[in-house]
């Protein structure tokens, strides 16, 4: 049975091991537990580029501050042409996006 019955680990729960040379990130409006090393996040998104009025599943890759406040780089589907979808990524104002 391999790594389950050595105790040779720190003491902490696997669960909540992260790496400590990493810089920590700055301070975003993001739901994020310190123990998920993935930045990305599902989010809704309230202005998609189609603008059928409809909110849509994106993921959230990044947050960037800009002068007029944060900004969320997402990929989501939208209709790019009649009967045709596409996955859109942009920088989408904070305010266009909500938790999932």
């Amino acid at each position: 049975m391999a790594g389950g019955m050595n105790k040779r680990g720190s003491g902490v729960p696997l669960g909540e091991r992260r790496r400590s040379d990493r810089a920590a990130p700055a301070a975003a409006p993001a739901r994020r537990t310190p123990t998920s090393p993935c930045p990305a996040r599902h989010c809704w998104v309230g202005d998609p580029l189609d603008e059928e009025g409809e909110k849509r599943p994106g993921l959230l890759l990044e947050w960037r501050q800009s002068p007029d406040g944060w900004q969320g780089l997402v990929v989501y589907a939208a209709r790019v042409r009649p009967g045709s979808w596409g996955l859109v990524q942009e920088w989408l104002p904070g305010s266009s996006l909500t938790p999932l």
